[in-house]
């Protein structure tokens, strides 16, 4: 059994100098769609054609191809993240909290590759209907 469970989504992270440049070129070469682009957050994300898995696209001075990170969804990532710190898995910081968006949680397997945790805020954030 495994420690924690990751959900059925999957975001593959990419730094890019021009978010809106690549979130074009992502839709004209490869036909996936934008999803939406967070300015605040320096960030976009694009709905590729594979059902559960989307394209971030991270803004960056300079960014660092080659440097993916896959983001895995989960539904509480403080619980997650305790369980995997007390089997000793190494994170890179706090978690980040983008309020009424997510937190995610950056950590690294046995050979220092980067993987992130995240955690869906926005469906808390919606208002219940009546």
């Amino acid at each position: 059994m495994s420690l924690i469970s990751p959900d059925d989504s999957i975001t593959i992270a990419l730094s890019v100098e021009d978010r809106h440049a690549s979130a074009r070129w992502y839709e004209d070469m490869l036909g996936f769609q934008a999803i939406y682009h967070a300015d605040e957050a320096g960030w976009s994300e694009l709905q590729t054609n594979t059902v559960g898995v989307t394209i971030g696209l991270g803004e960056q001075t300079k960014p660092a191809p080659g440097n993916c990170v896959p983001v895995f969804g989960i539904a509480d990532i403080d619980s997650a993240r305790h369980k995997l710190e007390k089997a000793n898995v190494k994170f890179d910081g706090e978690t980040d909290v983008v309020e009424g968006m997510v937190k995610t949680a950056t950590f690294y397997d046995l050979d220092g590759n980067a993987l992130m945790l995240a955690e869906d805020l926005t469906k808390s954030a919606q208002p219940e209907a009546d």
